[in-house]
């Protein structure tokens, strides 16, 4: 799984706001007519594909819950708030 925050370079607390201007600047830089390297057009896809994925509300929760899942934004904070609700199930 691509991580579409780092494709944009942001954090995943970014506001639409700053995702839009994100995505501006990197597409312009990695379009394929402006920038001559190899991998321009690969990653002028991966920040349209993370684009696509974070200014739509309903897309963005369903990454943000699976990015969750897999323990990528913080695995001691996720680890910890999943130990947290286990432990408070089996005492009630």
């Amino acid at each position: 799984m691509s991580d579409h925050y780092a494709a944009l370079g942001l954090a995943s607390s970014a506001t639409l706001a700053d995702i839009k201007k994100a995505y501006r600047q990197k597409a312009a830089f990695y379009h394929p007519d402006r920038n001559d390297a190899e991998d321009a057009a690969d990653r002028f896809r991966r920040v349209q594909e993370a684009y696509d994925v974070l200014v739509d509300p309903e897309k963005r929760q369903a990454y943000d819950d699976n990015r969750r899942r897999n323990l990528l934004d913080s695995p001691i904070d996720t680890a910890k708030e999943i130990w947290e609700n286990y432990s408070k199930n089996i005492v009630l």
